[in-house]
């Protein structure tokens, strides 16, 4: 991996990793694409330039994390399945991350998905709209359905998006909910990745790290923003139709 690809990857994680897309099957696809190698380093980079894009939300975010308690304990009531299905299963997780086809294959049935939820689902009058009273129960059920984006390509943001709705939440506040969720959940992930593999990269590998996390910081937080403006007045059918394009594209190319 050269400076230029990590940019490339870092705008590609950033821009990506709050919409319902798939930021991991994006930064696989792109891989493959600049004929990368399939190492150790590269599943830890694809993993811990996440932390740049939480960067953004924690930014943008800061006001909420710093003063409003009662929607940070909903947020770290809603982390905990991912937190200890993940600590487990993290050897089979970043295996999974070498694979063009499995990531192409959950972004198809994830589109899929998106285009059915979106002409079934009706918000109901009674709905929630505040982040602050999201029952306990509501966010351990966003929780349970983040644990199911540990599979490359299903994405984390589609799976806590699509969760919340289902259990009665409207729209624009489960996808602010999901963009704080993602704080906690990159940050542990990313963490517990550099814990374990930090100390056997080379100087050059660690200046690679640095320019992928700044890259996903500055692209996040335009894409953060534009989100917000967007699903004002449209729906999630789009990135649906943009998840079968793509992956039947590379399943052809595969």
């Amino acid at each position: 991996m050269n400076i230029l690809q990590a940019v490339v990857l870092g705008i590609v994680e950033g821009l990506t990793e709050f919409l319902p897309i798939s930021s991991t099957a994006h930064l696989i696809l792109a891989s493959r694409i600049f004929g990368i190698p399939t190492d150790d380093f590269l599943k830890t980079f694809e993993i811990a330039i996440q932390l740049g894009a939480i960067m953004a939300v924690a930014l943008l975010y800061r006001a909420i994390f710093l003063k409003q308690w009662q929607i940070n304990k909903r947020v770290l009531i809603a982390f905990l399945p991912t937190a200890i299905l993940g600590a487990a299963l993290y050897p089979f997780i970043k295996e999974l991350l070498g694979s063009t086809t499995s990531a192409s294959v959950a972004l198809l049935v994830g589109g899929i998905a998106l285009i059915v939820f979106e002409r079934l689902h009706r918000e109901g009058p009674n709905d929630v709209g505040a982040l602050s009273i999201i029952s306990y129960k509501q966010a351990i059920a966003i929780g349970l359905a983040q644990s199911v984006a540990m599979v490359p390509g299903i994405s984390r943001s589609a799976a806590t998006i699509i969760g919340g709705m289902m259990v009665g939440i409207k729209r624009e506040t489960i996808v602010e909910f999901s963009f704080l969720l993602a704080v906690p959940t990159m940050a542990a992930a990313t963490g517990l990745d550099l814990l374990k593999n930090f100390n056997g990269f080379s100087g050059g590998e660690v200046n690679l790290l640095f320019v992928g996390f700044f890259s996903a910081f500055a692209s996040a937080l335009f894409a953060v923003s534009w989100f917000i403006q967007y699903i004002k007045n449209h729906t999630f059918t789009a990135f649906g139709i943009y998840r079968i394009v793509i992956a039947i594209a590379f399943l052809i190319l595969a």
